[in-house]
């Protein structure tokens, strides 16, 4: 059914089997069978996968598994109840994003202006650019020649769903555009001009991709002492968002600026503010160790 009528994929099929297969050895442990487990049989499977330790998303994907085969079951006149129906869903606590500091941020951007050349420039104007604007890693990279023209104050961002938002740009990544300009040709293929604001002659795209930009920045977080593991692109937008909250931007326009259909999906910022304040009042308030925890 799943392959035939719903056209899942082959890596879909495999893991609906290797999930049915657990469920299968873990009910023959306890004398029962698939086609006949019980509502507490299902409970007591999904209880034992929690104590090994699997996410509450793991384990939400594998009660998809079970509610899909049993609702199949039923419909089918296999079985005149449906097990799964009464299950609850694990919650699935959503983890804040990881941030860098100011000063993080600062080491970046300090140990960027001391790459020589024009790759120093490229780098400098790339990271001036994503902190100014907390872009998406794919529009920064897929932005236009004609987005630095003029000596914009605003950027024209093409996001997802083709939606378009405009985003203010600062005076630090305005000069650092500005530097960067008479040599971006120098990047394009035989050094011709190029559509894109960040050329690349070695990707079959023409401009910069993801994966290599992902890599400067890896390089460049460990020349700076930093940990590469917690430095992505991601994490410059996380840090843009939340810097400007800390700050005393309003919700809405942070919603604006990083192109958010929903503004829930902007207030998991303000929730990484508060464990911040938290942090800090229990490491340097005096009386911090007298302190309830939570």
């Amino acid at each position: 059914m799943m392959a035939g009528e719903r056209g899942a994929s082959i890596n879909t099929v495999d893991a609906y089997r290797v999930d049915l297969r657990h469920l299968s050895d873990f009910l023959a442990g306890r004398s029962g069978a698939v086609a006949t487990a019980s509502a507490d049989d299902l409970r007591a499977f999904l209880g034992q996968l929690a104590k090994a330790g699997l996410s509450p998303r793991t384990l939400a994907r594998r009660l998809s598994t079970l509610r899909q085969f049993y609702r199949f079951l039923y419909s089918e006149g296999m079985r005149g109840d449906d097990p799964a129906d009464p299950l609850d869903s694990p919650r699935r606590g959503r983890p804040l994003p990881k941030v860098l500091s100011e000063a993080e941020v600062g080491d970046l951007l300090k140990q960027a202006r001391t790459v020589e050349g024009a790759e120093g420039l490229r780098l400098v104007a790339l990271l001036e650019v994503l902190y100014a604007t907390g872009l998406r890693v794919s529009e920064l990279v897929t932005l236009p020649a004609r987005a630095a023209r003029n000596d914009p104050r605003l950027l024209l961002v093409r996001g997802k769903g083709g939606r378009e938002r405009q985003v203010p740009l600062g005076e630090p990544a305005r000069e650092a555009l500005a530097e960067y300009l008479p040599v971006r040709r120098g990047f394009a293929p035989g050094g011709a001009d190029s559509p894109w604001l960040f050329p690349s002659r070695r990707s079959r795209e023409g401009h910069l991709t993801r994966a290599r930009f992902a890599q400067m920045l890896k390089k460049l977080a460990f020349d700076a002492k930093l940990d590469p593991a917690k430095v992505t692109p991601h994490v410059l937008r996380h840090a843009f968002a939340t810097h400007l909250l800390g700050h005393g931007a309003d919700l809405r326009s942070v919603q604006e600026m990083l192109g958010h259909a929903d503004i829930s999906t902007t207030q998991i910022y303000t929730h990484v503010l508060d464990e911040r304040l938290k942090a800090l009042v229990t490491e340097k308030h005096p009386l911090a160790r007298g302190l309830p925890s939570g």
